[in-house]
């Protein structure tokens, strides 16, 4: 989650035996190495090398402890000053233990004016270069450190919109679920109340369909196969209520079958066409479903020969505003609906899609 993402720093020894720490000061130490065996008359190369790596692994290691340690400081007291103290502190604890026994035991020669000035050297070079180049790593760090937040923060938005948008697609959704059952349960009711003895049949038919539909209508995405399969279920059922009102035909490319699909949106374009054209009709009509793919678009055509826009200007808004803002929220600009009045009536609704296949 967020705190976790937020946790850049590496914590305890990790921190502590970083491989790029540990390498950037023994090169550093190597530098100051190379230049104390060429100006101060040590013996060889490797000892001023030696001393410097020994110096700058102890300031590492203050440098380190005092990052974390301890876990709590007074509000005065900023920690970045603690490490800065902790590495000018460094210099004259490692001057002690890598001179200090040498010194005990030899402690005459110890004393000679060009010996001190050998093994002074590196000491004051860590008095004076050591904390300037620990202040510039933790400027360093500190920057590094913002732009991994930054982008932790960013990341964590990006997931949180994510989140938002899917939750606001599948209540959309769910909204389509009560509107499409009970439009066909209020045709199913007028029947029974006609006293029609059609009315058994479409029932039968709608329990068949409900069970196909329902458990697809909750799934993030379906297959334009698998939509077309309930958009013909649904006519059928459709045509049992108004047998000589309604008659339909659907054309499909077939590689069209395999696309994805937003789940119930070919469906709420045809009941749309139906409940806002044919069914207002005294003579009924013709819908004519047809989904081509091309240049790597599908455009999927209902066209109904219903009453058309002057009819239905009071009813075409909550079905089809609630698709497009699926379409909206599912493909972004990527999908567009258009509506289309045709003469001498009826409506065409045309939508253009990507065609995707269908990952499963």
């Amino acid at each position: 989650m967020a705190a976790t993402a937020l946790s850049v720093k590496p914590r305890g020894v990790a921190s502590l035996l970083d491989w790029r720490r540990v390498l950037f000061v023994l090169v550093v130490a190597s530098f100051f190495g190379g230049l104390n065996s060429l100006f101060s008359g040590a013996p060889a190369l490797e000892v001023t090398m030696g001393y410097a790596a020994l110096y700058a692994l102890v300031a590492l290691l203050l440098f380190g402890l005092f990052e974390q340690r301890p876990a709590r400081l007074p509000s005065w007291l900023p920690r970045w000053s603690l490490q800065l103290v902790g590495v000018m502190f460094a210099m004259p604890l490692a001057f002690m233990v890598v001179h200090g026994p040498w010194m005990a035991i030899n402690y005459e020669h110890s004393h000679h004016p060009e010996v001190m000035l050998a093994l002074g050297i590196p000491l004051g070079e860590g008095l004076l270069f050591g904390p300037w180049i620990a202040l510039a790593a933790m400027l360093r760090q500190r920057d590094v450190f913002a732009r991994d937040q930054a982008l932790a923060f960013e990341l964590e938005r990006s997931r949180l919109e994510r989140n938002a948008l899917d939750t606001r697609l599948r209540l959309l959704q769910a909204q389509v679920e009560p509107h499409f059952l009970f439009n066909t349960l209020a045709n199913v009711q007028a029947l029974v109340d006609a006293g029609s003895p059609q009315a058994s049949g479409v029932l039968a038919s709608l329990v068949a369909y409900l069970r196909a539909a329902v458990p697809r209508m909750h799934e993030a995405a379906t297959t334009l196969g698998q939509e077309l399969e309930l958009v013909r279920a649904y006519l059928e059922l459709m045509r049992m209520r108004m047998p000589d009102r309604l008659e339909f035909a659907v054309n499909v490319d077939t590689q069209a079958n395999a696309l994805q699909c937003p789940p119930v949106t070919l469906l709420t374009l045809v009941e749309n066409a139906v409940r806002h054209g044919i069914d207002p009709s005294e003579e009924g009509g013709r819908i004519d479903i047809d989904v081509r793919v091309r240049d790597g678009r599908c455009v999927m055509r209902v066209t109904d020969t219903g009453v058309g826009f002057t009819a239905t200007d009071s009813g075409l808004g909550t079905g089809l505003s609630t698709l497009r803002e699926r379409l909206q929220l599912a493909l972004g600009g990527e999908a567009h609906l258009r509506l289309t009045e045709i003469e001498p009536h009826g409506v065409c609704a045309e939508l253009d899609l990507p065609a995707r296949e269908d990952p499963r």
